[in-house]
């Protein structure tokens, strides 16, 4: 379906508002940023921050708290009615704590976009999380600034939302954060539009994301002695028979992937975490070894049948390796989700990506990465995914390993990202519900 351009007002609109994008003021707001350590479930200075310089723009903002250290921050212009709601959102919470509690499973030291501190070089902001989620942080806030200070005649009102507990992680110690909570929470109290624009990496349009499913098998045996000679016969090592689990898994993962692959996901899985006995005690083999595995899940592939295709991969292992013994379970779920490729929002995103990149958007490739996105799509939120070049080519080597990128920023690029926000801001919420499809029929 063809998407309507801009009336000759709206071009104008979009044109003014683009024209105040300020690279400089993004740089400093990114830095400031980034400098606020904001680990999941520790994001209330960030979130309160962003407050602050949200009511500095003359943006209407506040704090939505969720325990002492935690809290979600939100803004929002009022339209003058008669128009959709559109939410810009981004998690603020980071991946690592920074601190040498990340040791020695982050690698043999932390690299200096793995700690909460700031480095400029060559352009380039450095720390943890300064691109991902800081800089799609004040990408946002740009977008909001710009539209507010160029006067734009909104009709529906443009929301603004950044969450803790973004990440996918399930932290017992400040409360079970992470597997978007944040996001949830965000959601079910007060804060619901007609369409959401969410700002990831990668320079592309996506309608869709996985979701996520969280394994742990537990492979058994019985407790050991190093003294003892390795064929006693009451002795059961549970470490090695995991091994042959892990090895049995690995070969399956890639068939996973290919059998679940559709559109635009390409689900992986991973064998994450492995742990079994007592460092203190290397005398005393463990009688049992747990596997932790992160399978990630297609819009069109409900949790309950992941686990179903995994309880089939772990039946062939044991009937290949009928001397093992172990135990399984799905410790966590978030169900991928879709938006309707022809909805308003997905539309819009893909007209403002041409309109600025200045060619046809192309078919992005398959994404494997689990976001607050679907958690927004399934509590009922038709929601597009754009993006930008989120490792920059000048970033230097050693910061491109395993996660690298997600601590180094440069912002002319996400300047670009912020010019295509504008555009669907004004594309969306300068028309009438009825426009814009967001009345529906009961």
């Amino acid at each position: 379906m063809a998407h309507p351009q801009l009336s000759g007002e709206q071009q104008g609109l979009f044109d003014r508002a683009a024209a105040l994008i300020d690279v400089d003021r993004m740089r400093r707001l990114n830095q400031d940023l980034t400098a606020i350590h904001s680990p999941t479930g520790r994001e209330r200075r960030a979130s309160e921050f962003m407050v602050r310089w949200l009511a500095e723009a003359g943006i209407e903002s506040w704090v939505q708290p969720m325990g002492e250290l935690s809290a979600n921050a939100v803004g929002r212009i009022r339209g003058t009615g008669g128009g959709p709601s559109l939410l810009l959102y981004a998690p603020i919470d980071t991946h690592l704590e920074g601190n040498a509690d990340d040791l020695p499973w982050a690698g043999p030291t932390l690299r200096p976009d793995m700690v909460p501190t700031v480095e400029e070089r060559d352009g380039l902001i450095i720390g943890l999380g300064a691109s991902n989620p800081k800089a799609m942080v004040t990408t946002l806030a740009e977008a909001v600034r710009v539209v507010r200070a160029a006067g734009v005649p909104l009709k529906g009102d443009l929301m603004l939302a950044y969450a803790g507990g973004g990440m996918p992680v399930d932290l017992a110690g400040p409360g079970n954060r992470g597997l978007s909570d944040g996001v949830a929470h965000l959601l079910t109290r007060g804060v619901h539009t007609d369409f959401a624009l969410v700002m990831k990496p990668g320079n592309a349009v996506y309608h869709e994301e996985p979701g996520l499913c969280w394994f742990k098998i537990s492979v058994k045996g019985t407790m050991g002695y190093a003294g003892m000679p390795h064929n006693l016969p009451r002795f059961r090592s549970s470490i090695v028979p995991a091994a042959k689990v892990i090895l049995a898994l690995q070969d399956w993962l890639p068939r996973y992937t290919e059998r679940n692959s559709a559109g635009q996901v390409a689900p992986q899985g991973w064998i994450a975490t492995v742990r079994s006995g007592w460092p203190e005690r290397v005398s005393f083999p463990s009688a049992t070894t747990e596997i932790y595995l992160d399978v990630r899940c297609h819009p069109r592939t409900p949790p309950a049948e992941v686990r179903a295709q995994v309880e089939e991969a772990i039946a062939d292992i044991l009937k290949r390796h009928p001397e093992i013994e172990l135990e399984w379970e799905m410790t966590a779920s978030l169900p991928g989700a879709s938006t309707d490729p022809a909805n308003w929002i997905i539309r819009s995103a893909i007209r403002g990506w041409e309109v600025v990149e200045g060619k046809p958007h192309p078919e992005p490739p398959r994404t494997s990465g689990q976001t607050d996105i679907s958690m927004i799509r399934n509590l009922g939120i038709p929601t597009a995914r754009t993006g930008w070049v989120s490792a920059p080519e000048k970033t230097p080597d050693a910061l491109r390993q395993g996660l690298g990128g997600m601590g180094v920023s440069y912002p002319p690029d996400f300047a670009v990202t912020c010019k295509k926000l504008v555009y669907s801001i004004v594309d969306t919420c300068t028309r009438t519900r009825a426009e814009t499809g967001a009345v529906r029929s009961a």
